[in-house]
C-alpha cells in the first residue's frame, strides 16, 4: 500500500512513532544541510537536527495538513539556527577558511564535492559579515536553492524585506570576494 506524505503525516499526528521515523529520515538532510551552512559547525548542525525534529515531534499535532510540510520544518529549523546565532558568540573567518576558499575557486573541477569541513570554510569566509537574517535568507535562497515564496513563509518576512536582505546579502559576499582577489 502506497503512502502519501499526507497520510505519513496524520498517522504521525496520532502518535505513530514509526510514521515519525519515516518524516525525520525523509526530511533530516535538509535540515541538517541549512543548520550547517548557517552555524557553521558540524556539531552544532547535528544538534539542530535533533533539536528541530524534537519540535516538530512536539508540536505535529498543530500542524495545518493544508501547508507544506517541508516548509514548516524549514521554518521550525531556521528560527532555532537564528536563535542559536544570537547566543552565539560571533563566527570570524579564520586564516585556514581563506585557504580552502581560494583552493576551491581555483579548482577547475565543476564536479568537485564539498565537504563539510570546507562549506563551513567557504560560508564562514563569505557570510562573515552578515546579519542574522542575511545569512538565513541568502542560505535558504541561494545555498539551499528555496523559491522566493517559501523563503518568505520560512522566514515570516515579506517579499520587499526578503529582497532587500538578499541583496544586501549578495553585495557583502561580492565584495568580500572582490577583498580576495575575486571578480
Amino acid at each position: 500500500m502506497i503512502q502519501t506524505e499526507h497520510d505519513i503525516i496524520s498517522r504521525c499526528q496520532q502518535g505513530d512513532k514509526d510514521a515519525f521515523r519515516w518524516v525525520l529520515q525523509t526530511h533530516q538532510r535538509m535540515i541538517f544541510s541549512l543548520a550547517l551552512k548557517m552555524l557553521c559547525d558540524e556539531e552544532e548542525a547535528k544538534d539542530m537536527v535533533q533539536e528541530t525534529f524534537i519540535r516538530v515531534w512536539q508540536s505535529i499535532k498543530g500542524f495545518d495538513t493544508q501547508k507544506t510540510f517541508s516548509t514548516w520544518v524549514y521554518t521550525i529549523a531556521s528560527r532555532l539556527c537564528i536563535d542559536r546565532l544570537k547566543r552565539a558568540r560571533k563566527v570570524v573567518a579564520l586564516p585556514e577558511d581563506e585557504l580552502v576558499l581560494r583552493r576551491f575557486a581555483s579548482d577547475g573541477d565543476e564536479q568537485l564535492s564539498l565537504e563539510n569541513k570546507e562549506w563551513v570554510s567557504i560560508v564562514r569566509t563569505l557570510a562573515e559579515n552578515l546579519s542574522d537574517k542575511q545569512r538565513l535568507v541568502f542560505t535558504l535562497c541561494q545555498l539551499e536553492g528555496l523559491p522566493s515564496a517559501e523563503v518568505e513563509q520560512i522566514t515570516g518576512l515579506d517579499a520587499r524585506q526578503m529582497k532587500s536582505n538578499l541583496y544586501v546579502a549578495r553585495q557583502t559576499i561580492r565584495k568580500r570576494l572582490n577583498d580576495l582577489g575575486y571578480e
